[in-house]
């Protein structure tokens, strides 16, 4: 089953155990993938998008993030 919900900066930081302003950071610096969905000016990525961009990051040497 796919999962698309949409999360924002707050989701992801979450996820990756990072503040917001980090992940604003990655996307100014073309780290993250573009977003799935933009709205009102504010970008958004499916659950899926981040997860992938989490498991192909540089460094992240198997970790998991739930």
């Amino acid at each position: 089953m796919t999962d698309r919900r949409l999360w924002s900066y707050k989701e992801i930081a979450a996820h990756i155990k990072v503040q917001p302003d980090t992940v604003r950071s990655y996307r100014k610096h073309g780290l993250l993938p573009p977003p799935d969905h933009v709205e009102s000016g504010k970008p958004y990525w499916y659950a899926e998008t981040v997860r992938a961009w989490v498991a192909s990051r540089p460094g992240n040497r198997g970790r998991r993030y739930d």
